[in-house]
């Protein structure tokens, strides 16, 4: 099975995480699953060091800044996220899905998966990964749940 990281935090997300978040599990048990699904211990290893980067950054998007500078993207940033998804996070931070901070946390998170580019689809996820680990952004939360998994869901763009 060819899996990424992604992968991982998709499978751990919808099976274990979104559908129970008072569920306590530590990582042995996580991992278990993992491997009973199919996951290597490589990209099982890699996904809770994205998860544990994403929780050490997790304060650092909680203050919330307003009115930002332009985020101007460069090198990787470009190669690795195409037109549609820059447009995309401008369009959240527009609309006041995400914040500076949040836009910066998801932008590092998505620079942390060992993919060469990601498409819309796997920002989405990211997007929403992000969210949830945030606090006060339930609404925020809900919005993008509702962006992706409604087939009539309100056009984004």
């Amino acid at each position: 099975m060819k899996e990424s990281i992604l992968d991982v935090l998709l499978y751990l997300f919808e099976h274990y995480i979104a559908n129970d978040a008072d569920l306590v599990r530590d990582r042995d048990s996580l991992q278990n699953g993992l491997l009973e699904a199919g996951f290597s211990p490589a990209e099982i290893h890699k996904a809770f060091d994205w998860l544990d980067g994403l929780a050490e950054r997790r304060h650092d998007a909680a203050a919330p800044r307003a009115g930002g500078p332009t985020r101007i993207f460069f090198g990787p940033e470009l190669d690795k996220l195409d037109v549609d998804c820059r447009g995309f996070l401008m369009f959240l931070e527009q609309q006041g899905i995400l914040d500076a901070s949040q836009r910066e946390l998801v932008l590092d998170r998505a620079m942390a998966l060992d993919q060469d580019e990601l498409d819309l689809d796997d920002l989405k996820w990211v997007v929403l990964m992000v969210l949830f680990n945030q606090p006060g952004s339930e609404a925020a939360y809900a919005w993008m749940e509702t962006q992706m998994f409604e087939d009539d869901g309100e056009l984004v763009h």
